[in-house]
């Protein structure tokens, strides 16, 4: 549904109809990512929003400040997705020459905006107001402005550039220094881990839990962090490493603004929702081995082939992770609520297979395949891996084949904080009834499947994070689009949640 006055138009969605938005994924996988809303938002009814926007005798849509937190920072979101290493795709990775040259022109961004700036040795962009009370605890805003591969322009920016956008509405009004307590924005210098493989080294280090042993991981090149870091021109040692570690008693909160990477707020109507929290992770790698032979001389009931044994279990994990209840329901280690969770939020990938020797004519000695697995329940996702074991050592069994498993990655679930998402969802309930008038029905709550570097910071702090719609759920890739009215809405909820709770 297209809302319209004759100074704006802002996009909504009635009868889940996407009139607007062209599909850039199937029928299929929307319809996969459907139940995360089910448990986590209320049931759209037949629209999303009525009214026009608001202009009344005082022209209240003075208060909505489009000038900029829509055309500057849409503006700025496409100076920004120009900045890249490669010259026909977006790319940046940790300490690049694009990466710092974004930095740059993020700093010049915050200093407009009033605000005090530095870099740490990490690379990590930091603009801080101190607000009325210096030594007050201090809210952390941030996002990351590394991209993967072939991006779109934004994953991560769109969270530094509404806050900048936010605290230029203080500053322009001369309100910066009323805040009751400091501010603090931050562009993380790495949350995607491409160049080096590691996640969240920027959120990580200010959270305190960067092993000092990460300095040494080095790219395809050869290089370590510490030499990237080094030839930056920061000398970077375990003391200033550890030196960066934020005092608990020093920080309030941490809010984060994102893109869904999602289909879900399209599907409910809304331009923004409120992330409940963020699944936990287990990458897992299964290795199958066995007997390796000629294509056209060894019978088929006589074959030991770790392909088809490795097909039985991809179809297996796929049923487990489809209908967890059937299978874990019986043994007693599950509670309801357990398998309610995962019955909402599981979702299990095979990502990578390779075989070897890797030949058609060939029977392959050996397959590996690896296993992503996400929940929000971490009781959950345990049980379900330990399923999975037993279903993988009965079908390796009866096939008469080897099967390993190997646990390369744990990350626990991270729930937002209640009092922040609760905050959070008043302000963007705010922002859109500014936007367009009354609201039929409450901001969505759902969870995120993606990593972001809230789960670092949650080891320093409370969090909460506000989603923000892009179209056809595409992320990571050149077809990721938002909306500038909702880039304009993201700005506004962040100006509200300053405005009426800090």
């Amino acid at each position: 549904m297209a809302i319209t006055s004759s100074s704006t138009t802002v996009f909504f969605i009635k009868n889940h109809q996407r009139h607007h938005y062209p599909y850039h994924s199937s029928f299929s996988i929307l319809f996969s990512y459907l139940f995360f809303l089910l448990l986590f938002s209320s049931p759209p009814t037949a629209y999303a929003f009525t009214g026009d926007v608001v202009e009344d005798s005082n022209n209240r849509r003075a208060d909505l400040f489009v000038q900029i937190l829509k055309d500057e920072a849409v503006g700025r979101l496409n100076e920004l997705g120009k900045v890249s290493d490669a010259a026909r795709y977006l790319e940046r990775t940790f300490l690049s020459p694009a990466s710092i040259k974004a930095r740059f022109l993020l700093q010049k961004w915050m200093e407009d905006a009033g605000l005090r700036t530095w870099v740490d040795c990490m690379g990590n962009l930091h603009g801080r107001t101190e607000g009325r009370n210096a030594s007050a605890e201090a809210l952390l805003i941030g996002s990351h402005l590394d991209t993967v591969v072939d991006a779109g322009k934004f994953d991560g920016a769109l969270g530094i550039i509404s806050a900048i956008s936010a605290l230029k509405v203080f500053y322009m009004n001369g309100k910066l220094e009323e805040l009751k307590r400091p501010i603090e924005v931050i562009a993380f210098s790495d949350e995607e881990g491409v160049r080096f493989q590691s996640t969240f080294l920027g959120s990580a280090a200010i959270a305190g839990i960067l092993p000092v042993s990460s300095l040494e991981i080095s790219d395809k090149s050869g290089m370590t962090i510490k030499d990237v870091i080094t030839e930056s021109g920061v000398q970077i040692t375990e003391e200033n490493l550890l030196q960066l570690k934020y005092d608990r008693k020093s920080v309030w909160g941490y809010v984060e603004v994102h893109i869904e990477q999602g289909p879900v707020l399209e599907w409910s109507g809304f331009p923004l929702g409120v992330v409940r929290g963020i699944a936990g992770q287990t990458r897992l790698k299964v290795t199958v081995r066995g007997s390796q032979g000629h294509a056209g001389t060894v019978p088929m009931p006589l074959r030991q082939d770790p392909m088809a044994a490795s097909a039985e279990l991809i179809v297996q994990l796929e049923k487990l992770c489809k209908q967890p209840e059937s299978y874990l329901s019986f043994d007693g280690h599950c509670s309801d609520s357990t398998l309610k969770s995962l019955s909402t939020s599981l979702v299990c990938t095979v990502g990578e297979i390779s075989t070897w020797p890797s030949a058609s004519n060939v029977i392959p000695g050996q397959v590996t395949f690896t296993v992503d697995l996400r929940t929000i329940d971490d009781i959950g996702r345990e049980a379900v891996i330990f399923e999975f074991s037993n279903q993988v050592h009965k079908i390796c069994s009866s096939r008469s084949v080897l099967c390993n498993i190997e646990r390369k990655h744990d990350a626990n679930a991270v729930i937002s904080d209640s009092e922040l998402s609760s905050q959070l969802k008043s302000a963007a309930s705010a922002a859109l009834q500014k936007m367009v008038g009354e609201i039929q029905e409450e901001v969505p709550v759902l969870m995120s499947g993606a990593g972001h570097d809230a789960m670092a910071m949650s080891y320093l702090t409370k969090v909460g994070m506000l989603f923000v719609r892009c179209r056809g759920g595409v992320s990571h890739s050149p077809s990721e689009h938002v909306l500038e009215d909702d880039i304009w809405a993201a700005g506004l909820a962040v100006l509200e949640f300053l405005e009426n709770h800090l």
